[in-house]
């Protein structure tokens, strides 16, 4: 399709005069036009339910609205990200790469609320401040920063997991007199770097697409690292005229893949140890993951790369090799190589051209762990060596993931009990997408979901809900409360399954980014698999997790 094809933007505030709105109560109102919102306002219409989707933003593609920084796209596979609920849509939209830029991800999200008429139902620059249960009435009542309030019968903060940027207390940040920007909080406008001085603080999956993106236009670069990640290649590439037709004739076949992948991917696990492989076999092996798309260095390696330290050790040896091969400085190289942790320890970024930036002249490394940051001046970065002067800081410090937009929504459930306070020591939920004590509210893509692609576990989620949602209607009831107990056995379940995962509490999957955060399990490490079988169960069972009610007296 055409590039051309993007909507006009909504004005700050704009909203369409939905018949639903006014002084009514609402059946279900949405939080957040990313992929999992659209998806829900989108489930939730088509059920016959009246239902309003609120944004903070002025348009939608929620976390692909936001990080608009140079290079951002996707390190999922563009066509394994978007929607599968309609053929017509699949077939209708062609994306470009397999791995596509933020401007293409944002045309496709704006596409697909226009091509299914969602946009009327959507109301922009509408920050959430408060979400207050009434228990009598059985309804929330959601104020939004401008002063509006909206009532809803369901909400489903749909808020996502990286939603909320984190910008490290550093002493003297208000200070500075130039230019910063946070990945996750880029502005519509183009930065312009040309010939500026540009500090990078944070190497994570946005860091290091920023790098090689910009080191060709400014004057210098310098990137403050604090933790080397085992970075390996996107290699993106067009996707051919062949492969789209592929594409278009294997819809039905994807959307089945998909839909029951455990890592929401099309990728294939290596049904073999890698000490089944001889050394050179293994060599081989890793140069071919070395040059495969994206996440297949996870999800199509061999299956105990993850829990066989002697496996896990070799394939790290073999990337530190590759930065040592392609970085011509060895002090910068061994910087570039993680220490302490293997690959799939902590979230592994994909980049182009990370490693090769490091050869131009006005690329520089600082490892803060040795040059500590002491302070932000009006004029750069003070570190023990000295101050740097720059005239713009790019925060690439990642996020408050999981939880983070949630516990600023200002919710308060039964007896006004704050959900930031109720999960002070971390997230208690049931699938992921509710808990005990805030009844009618759910959280699909939210903590303890699932790991692999976000957009498949979020929409297993939602479907959930749905049905709950369903239940509830078809049978008369208004109140919809999850039981304390099934809370307490799947945060049990997910607590308890941390063998099952890679990933070190030093992570931000655990939140140990965040200073004073409770480090606690924010996925599901059980996977998607376990929690398809639970919504299953759950399903032809009749949800018997939840209590259903009506009302004190109708809102």
């Amino acid at each position: 399709m055409s590039e051309s094809t993007k909507a006009p933007e909504a004005a700050p505030g704009a909203h369409a005069q939905a018949p639903e709105q006014g002084a009514g109560v609402v059946d279900v109102l949405v939080i957040g036009a990313g992929v999992t919102g659209i998806y829900q306002l989108y489930r939730a219409r088509e059920a016959g339910f009246s239902a309003q989707l609120i944004e903070a933003g002025t348009g939608v593609g929620g976390t692909w609205y936001w990080n608009r920084y140079p290079q951002a796209r996707f390190d999922s596979e563009s066509y394994t990200y978007g929607y599968l609920f309609s053929k017509e849509l699949w077939e209708e939209w062609e994306w470009s790469e397999h791995f596509a830029g933020q401007p293409e991800i944002e045309r496709y999200f704006n596409h697909v609320v226009d091509r299914f008429d969602l946009r009327r139902h959507i109301s922009f620059g509408a920050k959430v401040t408060s979400a207050v249960w009434d228990e009598p009435s059985g309804t929330w009542t959601v104020r939004t920063e401008d002063g509006t309030e909206r009532r809803a019968r369901f909400v489903v903060a749909a808020t996502g997991i990286l939603s909320v940027p984190f910008i490290p207390d550093i002493p003297g940040r208000a200070d500075f007199r130039g230019e910063q920007h946070h990945t996750g909080r880029w502005p519509k406008t183009p930065v312009d770097f040309a010939g500026k001085r540009v500090a990078q603080i944070g190497t994570g999956s946005s860091g290091v697409q920023i790098v090689p993106a910009i080191a060709d236009e400014v004057a210098s670069i310098t990137v403050y690292q604090k933790v080397a990640d085992w970075l390996t290649p996107l290699n993106n590439r067009p996707i051919t005229p062949e492969e789209q037709a592929d594409l278009k004739a294997s819809f039905e076949s994807i959307r089945d893949t998909l839909n029951t992948s455990v890592s929401g991917f099309l990728h294939q696990i290596t049904m073999r140890s890698g000490l089944e492989d001889t050394p050179e076999q293994r060599q081989e092996f890793y140069e071919q993951k070395w040059n495969s798309p994206g996440f297949t260095k996870l999800s199509e390696h061999y299956y105990d790369m993850t829990t066989n330290p002697t496996v896990n050790q070799e394939f790290c040896e073999f990337i530190a090799a590759k930065i040592r091969s392609i970085v011509k400085d060895p002090a910068t190289a061994e910087k570039l190589i993680p220490k302490g942790h293997g690959y799939g320890g902590r979230r592994p970024p994909f980049g182009t051209g990370y490693y090769e930036a490091y050869n131009k002249p006005n690329v520089h490394l600082v490892d803060i762990n040795e040059t500590p940051i002491i302070r932000i001046t009006e004029t750069g970065i003070e570190t023990s060596e000295g101050v740097h002067e720059v005239d713009i800081i790019i925060w690439a410090t990642g996020y408050d993931f999981g939880t983070g937009a949630l516990n600023r929504l200002g919710v308060q459930g039964r007896d006004g009990l704050p959900l930031k306070e109720y999960w002070a020591d971390g997230p208690s939920t049931y699938l992921g997408v509710v808990t005990a004590g805030f009844p009618n509210f759910f959280f699909p893509g939210g903590p303890h979901g699932a790991l692999g692609n976000n957009p498949r576990y979020s929409g297993d989620q939602v479907d959930y809900v749905m049905d709950v949602l369903a239940h509830a209607r078809d049978h008369g009831h208004d109140v919809v409360a999850v039981t304390a107990a099934a809370e307490e056995e799947w945060t049990n379940l997910v607590n308890g399954s941390e063998s099952q995962s890679s990933f070190l509490k030093s992570s931000y999957f655990y939140g140990a980014n965040i200073p004073g955060k409770a480090i606690k399990q924010l996925l599901n490490p059980t996977g998607r698999w376990k929690l398809q079988e639970l919504i299953n169960e759950s399903v032809a069972n009749g949800f018997p997790a939840f209590s259903f009610a009506k009302a004190e007296q109708r809102g």
